[in-house]
């Protein structure tokens, strides 16, 4: 069994034992002795970081592993809020109202929501992130020069997809997340001079769905 196998049973068993015992978070990692005290105190200033910061707005810069490349603007207002506008020639919004994940194409003028709940964006865009939450399972942490890379599932359905969070480490801030799809696509959306706790217009995230294919629902 490789290191990070090991590390994803160890994770999968400190999942197991808090839905059991509904011990502290931090004492059941601890106890675990893959992580040190270091990593812990990493996990929980991650916590409350992204618990902090209810909005964000960043330009975007997009590379996915199949070659596609994109730029444009993000904004995010938790819970389940989030507009992805990307740049043209591509013709794509991507909106979250709180309920949909909305993908938009301005160029045919047609619009397609599934759930959000089913979608990898719902670990970033929920009320309260805790990395010890019976939905919320982690399965990778480390740790480089400047850099903090933790990587989470949706523990009732892992096969689903995967999310990475990168952060900055002094100070903290998440700098850009990873997304591997079913298809072991990879999708990384790089935040470019973030503003965080900014306050947003309302009026972002919202959008009629007229003439749409909703799927899902």
């Amino acid at each position: 069994m490789t290191q990070f196998q090991q590390q994803v049973c160890i994770w999968a068993l400190t999942t197991l034992v808090w839905l059991t015992f509904g011990a502290p978070a931090e004492a059941i990692i601890a106890r675990t002795l893959m992580l040190s005290k270091q990593d812990v105190a990493d996990l929980v200033r991650i916590e409350q970081h992204l618990n902090n910061n209810r909005t964000v707005q960043a330009r975007i810069l997009q590379v996915a592993s199949d070659g596609s490349y994109a730029e444009g603007m993000l904004h995010i207002q938790r819970p389940g809020r989030m507009r992805l506008e990307y740049d043209p020639p591509n013709p794509t919004i991507v909106i979250a109202d709180g309920i949909n994940l909305i993908y938009v194409d301005r160029e045919l003028d047609q619009a397609t929501a599934i759930l959000l709940k089913f979608t990898p964006a719902d670990l970033i865009l929920r009320k309260n992130i805790s990395f010890s939450s019976d939905d919320l399972l982690v399965t990778g942490f480390s740790r480089s020069p400047g850099v903090i890379r933790i990587s989470v599932v949706h523990a009732k359905d892992p096969l689903e997809g995967r999310i990475m969070l990168v952060f900055s480490d002094k100070p903290l801030e998440l700098r850009k997340w990873i997304i591997t799809d079913t298809q072991g696509i990879k999708t990384t959306v790089s935040l470019l001079g973030p503003e965080f706790g900014i306050t947003l217009d309302p009026d972002l995230f919202n959008y009629e769905m007229h003439d749409a294919f909703e799927e899902s629902n």
